[in-house]
């Protein structure tokens, strides 16, 4: 697998330990079905403006920049969620006297209320089934002072996976 989700040197890259390697691995095989979605669904513009005749038209063009801006849309979300993953893990193993920073057992209150939704979200999503996620996310008072306003947005997120 080429990995081109994020610039890293050699150097760099062989610094990362094993979970942010399949951070990394994990976010460029999105961005690569990201990718191939939007190529399958170009492809299947071209087709019918082929059977239709009307291939030489500008509307091809036209939303094949728009697939593709949104393709570019997506992929830079995968990356900035990658960033912040990493950011956290090396926050994460420093720790303080309680052990090392892990949700919900010794929470990092050092982190901004964005990183703070991803590594709740993290947590949630590593539950198998999407009932019993959002119900133990309800039940969880901790989230509601941990996220702040964030609550409400990582509920609905939950909340659309049922």
């Amino acid at each position: 697998m080429i990995i081109d989700i994020i610039d890293l040197s050699d150097e760099e890259f062989s610094d990362l330990n094993a979970a942010q390697m399949a951070m990394v691995r994990a976010a460029q095989a999105e961005k690569n079905e990201i990718l191939a979605e939007a190529e399958r669904e170009k492809g299947e513009i071209f087709k019918e403006l082929l059977t239709n005749g009307t291939v030489r038209s500008t509307y091809f063009e036209e939303r094949s920049d728009a697939i593709d801006d949104e393709a570019e849309g997506k992929i830079a979300v995968v990356k900035e969620d990658l960033l912040y993953q990493i950011a956290y893990d090396l926050d994460a193993g420093e720790g303080n006297e309680q052990g090392p920073y892990s949700y919900p057992a010794n929470p990092n209150y050092d982190l901004s209320y964005s990183q703070r939704f991803i590594v709740v979200r993290a947590y949630y999503m590593k539950m198998p089934s999407a009932g019993e996620r959002l119900q133990a996310y309800a039940m969880d008072s901790l989230a509601r002072t941990y996220l702040g306003e964030y609550y409400a947005t990582l509920y609905d997120l939950l909340a659309s996976y049922v």
